[in-house]
């Protein structure tokens, strides 16, 4: 799917900043629209291991329209698992089919990594939530059609925070403009805005303050996801600076006979298995709610995106139509 469905279109999403709704459909009858979320709801069901090896695999065909379904797989998870029932049957199969795509609402102009710090307000007033503050740097935002979000229904800290799904059209929800990047253009990017925007009770996930703990949860598997993107990348671009050196010459001799480049693509290889490794146990430690879970999904985020970004970078062919000049975190340009 990766190569024929992603690959050839990705310099022309990226170019024209396209978001690939009906690639990303077709996607979804795969079964890639909730890998991980109860069939009896439309997901597939799968393991964190087998949403590791998909996420790896599509991100060789586009690394930024990936990563955006990964998160659009973490939100129907955490509906499918906080959910109540009602909830459940309400969201995910849209999600599931992609009818409906999701965006991550945490991250604040004033918290990025301190996220219990976030000021997004939820008041209850009657059977509603009246929401109040902004969201920066949502990627899918102001294109897609369901926000999972994160608001200070309490006191300061982690146990003020719940989480709310807000649905678009609701009213005194509306987005900034499209954020000018330099890459991932496949994924809009834009700011969530509420002002004074009503969200039923009934779209509480949870009970009010442990909207921290949902976050949380999410983003272990989400630094997994992003992870394994990485890892995509960076395979896509040994195998390209491989093919590459098999047929470009230099002195008489193709690039493939320089034992220095030999050397240099033997320590890529290296690079790219032992992250491989280190991203797969860390997604079966999360499967199986091993102790060591989110110290390891920690790790596996730290470490691979940077050895990937190595990996990518070392890449580099010149005289490619497929040129590899940046990191997978930043670009979806292999």
């Amino acid at each position: 799917f990766a190569a024929n469905e992603m690959a050839p279109h990705m310099a022309e999403w990226d170019q024209k900043e396209m978001f690939p709704v009906e690639a990303m459909r077709k996607a979804a009858q795969l079964g890639f629209g909730g890998i991980y979320v109860n069939p009896d709801v439309g997901g597939s069901g799968l393991s964190r291991l087998d949403t590791s090896i998909i996420f790896e695999a599509l991100s060789t065909g586009c690394v930024s329209t990936t990563a955006y379904i990964s998160i659009h797989n973490m939100c129907a998870w955490m509906i499918d698992t906080f959910g109540n029932n009602e909830q459940r049957e309400k969201f995910c199969p849209d999600l599931c089919a992609m009818q409906k795509f999701a965006s991550y609402c945490l991250t604040e102009p004033g918290s990025g990594s301190d996220a219990a710090s976030l000021l997004t307000s939820a008041k209850l007033q009657g059977d509603h939530y009246i929401l109040n503050g902004s969201k920066a740097f949502i990627s899918g935002g102001g294109d897609t059609d369901v926000y999972v979000v994160m608001c200070r229904t309490g006191g300061k800290g982690p146990k003020g925070i719940s989480c709310l799904v807000v649905e678009k059209g609701t009213p005194g929800l509306s987005f900034g403009k499209k954020e000018k990047k330099v890459g991932w253009n496949s994924q809009p990017t834009r700011a969530v805005i509420f002002e004074d925007c009503a969200v039923p009770v009934t779209n509480l996930l949870g009970a009010e303050g442990e909207g921290f703990i949902i976050a949380m949860k999410g983003l272990n598997g989400g630094r997994i996801n992003i992870a394994s993107c990485s890892l995509g990348a960076a395979h896509a671009s040994v195998l390209l600076a491989r093919d590459h050196m098999c047929v470009r010459k230099q002195f008489g001799e193709t690039l493939s006979n320089s034992q220095f480049l030999q050397f240099k693509l033997a320590e890529m290889a290296t690079k790219l298995v032992a992250s491989r490794l280190l991203v797969r146990q860390a997604a079966v430690a999360l499967q199986e709610g091993r102790p060591d879970a989110v110290s390891l999904c920690s790790m596996a985020k730290l470490f691979v995106t940077d050895e990937c970004f190595s990996v990518s970078c070392e890449s580099e062919v010149p005289d490619c139509p497929c040129k590899v000049v940046t990191a997978p975190l930043y670009t979806n340009t292999l």
